[in-house]
């Protein structure tokens, strides 16, 4: 038997029974692999946020993701979807005015917590005040993990990050509280660990108007553990398991998160109020009566008789 029959029948054998993963379609396979660190959590919420796209059947060129710096901000450049990559902390305003100019697209702000709820915190809580039409997905993991680790507003006391040498001390946020107190109208926390709880949520969000709000606690092993001496990633997931307790309709204010204590996940608000574009429609027409022209996007104007 020759090389070449020898080699063409391991191939072929090779390739029996093989399926394609189903998230690859979603994502910029050329670009693989990423950036992040083994045992890093961002890439498990990809896979979930993918697997909620392939269950959602929207048609995805009107679906856009949007990132601000961070390790969290390079999901957009991996996601085979419309995206763009912002300055630090504006991912929301950028998302805001992608949605204002183009109401038809379901529009996604992935980032992180030092990115949203640092220099972008002002845009964070502003967004769930006019209930901007947005689903903001902020993987947690205490520290900013591409600059150095510094400490973030959602770093607890005491942990230690590069710029708390001897553990942080100042109040943290808790973030689902801060955005429900807000105004949004969706929000939800799981962890890197609760994989199919986290895709039904992302579909389920995805499918709902207003500002959505999902937190996820995920593992930063090669500064945020590593800094701790909290092991590596796969120890972080066992400690979600065993520390996780599930409180669907918690109110957020009890949601708050202590250094290695209980962590509250599941879906705190769902609720209905009238989106940023629906509230500004209504005022306008109130004002202007007849002489109020709704927005229409360029190309789609009806021609002028």
């Amino acid at each position: 038997m020759s090389q070449a029959t020898v080699e063409a029948d391991v191939l072929q054998t090779a390739g029996k029974g093989v399926r394609e993963n189903p998230v690859d379609k979603y994502l910029r396979m050329e670009r693989m692999p990423t950036i992040w660190c083994p045992g890093c959590g961002i890439g498990t919420t990809v896979n979930c946020f993918s697997r909620a796209l392939d269950d959602s059947g929207f048609d995805l060129d009107k679906v856009a993701i949007v990132s601000g710096i961070g390790c969290t901000g390079r999901v957009a450049g991996y996601l085979k979807l419309d995206s763009f990559h912002t300055t630090h902390g504006r991912a929301i305003p950028f998302a805001t005015g992608l949605k204002l100019a183009n109401p038809e697209l379901k529009v996604v702000v992935y980032s992180g917590d030092g990115d949203l709820s640092a220099i972008g915190g002002n845009h964070l809580f502003h967004a769930a005040r006019r209930n901007a039409d947005l689903l903001v997905v902020c993987v947690n993991n205490f520290t900013y993990g591409m600059t150095g680790g510094q400490v973030t507003p959602t770093t607890p006391y005491p942990a230690i990050a590069s710029t708390t040498p001897y553990g942080a001390y100042e109040e943290t946020f808790n973030l689902p509280h801060v955005v429900a107190s807000a105004g949004a109208t969706y929000v939800a926390r799981w962890t890197a660990y609760h994989v199919r709880q986290l895709a039904k949520t992302m579909g389920e969000a995805l499918g709902k108007k207003g500002f959505r709000f999902i937190e996820i606690i995920a593992p930063c092993p090669t500064l945020y553990l590593r800094r701790n001496r909290l092991g590596e990633g796969l120890e972080e997931m066992k400690f979600y398991k065993e520390k996780s307790v599930i409180k669907n309709g918690a109110d957020p204010k009890d949601v708050g998160l202590d250094y290695r204590e209980e962590i509250v996940v599941g879906k705190f608000v769902d609720i209905e109020r009238p989106t940023l574009e629906e509230s500004m429609e209504k005022r306008m027409r109130e004002a202007l009566g007849a002489k109020y022209v709704p927005y229409q996007q360029p190309g789609k104007m009806s021609p002028r008789s």
